[in-house]
């Protein structure tokens, strides 16, 4: 696989619920986690008193963050009102060269920042609050 520019990866919003989906706006950098709780069947009898794991089981979970510059598009207009209302639409993230990952994510956090000289800025933080999908590309 070819290097990847950092400015592929995308973030994007359903605005309204219709699958249609848009990119966040003035975003500069993207970051997507996943995690898997571990649930540890370790017993007397486990081989050489090593730990064992249950495969399948726990919580899955993904986490979302981002920054950039504040644009005051219709994708903030849309994050902000998200947060406030308490919102879990459907979101996508694109990785290039490997797939692209969608469903619904609550914002946890958003930051707004600025100085006298220079662009205001925002951070947004999200959690996966339902059942992921993935098509590779």
């Amino acid at each position: 696989m070819a290097v990847q520019s950092g400015k592929d990866l995308l973030l994007k919003l359903d605005l309204t619920g219709d699958g249609t989906f848009e990119t966040v706006a003035g975003l500069r950098a993207t970051r997507i986690s996943f995690n898997a709780e571990t649930v540890d069947v370790t017993s007397l009898e486990s081989a050489g008193g090593w730990r064992e794991l249950l495969g399948g089981a726990g919580v899955k979970s993904a986490s979302i963050s981002g920054s950039g510059v504040f644009r005051d598009a219709n994708t903030d207009e849309r994050a902000r009102q998200i947060f406030f209302d308490g919102e879990v639409p459907d979101f996508q993230v694109i990785i290039p060269d490997f797939g692209v990952v969608e469903g619904a994510f609550m914002i946890t956090s958003i930051d707004y920042a600025g100085s006298h000289n220079g662009e205001a800025t925002y951070e947004m933080s999200l959690a996966s609050a339902g059942a992921l999908s993935f098509v590779a590309l």
